[in-house]
């Protein structure tokens, strides 16, 4: 199983891609795939039938695509840049996510 650095209510922004630059909350994780699906980014048009859906739904319409976890990257919250995480311990032994240009825990 994949271990990710990016967890689910993260806030990234876009490295590379045709949506670079824009920032989103991730909505889910799938580590098995390594990839991650970020609100208002990389939009898809599927295509769903009444069938399918119980009737609701139907027709086209567009919804977030998953990325490829390397195409994005952390956002820290206190000094608002992107970052890569480090990990370190806390005193009682707790293991915590922390920045590496502010070195504020996440």
């Amino acid at each position: 199983m994949n271990k990710l650095n990016i967890k689910k209510n993260d806030t990234v922004v876009v490295v590379a891609g045709k949506d670079k630059g824009k920032k989103g909350k991730v909505l889910s994780a799938i580590p098995s795939k390594n990839r991650v699906v970020v609100e208002g980014v990389n939009f898809a048009t599927v295509h769903t039938s009444p069938q399918k859906t119980g009737g609701k739904d139907s027709g086209i319409m567009r919804r977030e695509a998953s990325l490829h976890v390397s195409n994005v990257m952390r956002v820290c919250p206190k000094c608002n840049e992107p970052t890569r995480a480090a990990h370190s311990f806390l005193e009682d032994g707790t293991k915590v996510r922390v920045c590496k240009k502010c070195n504020e825990t996440i």
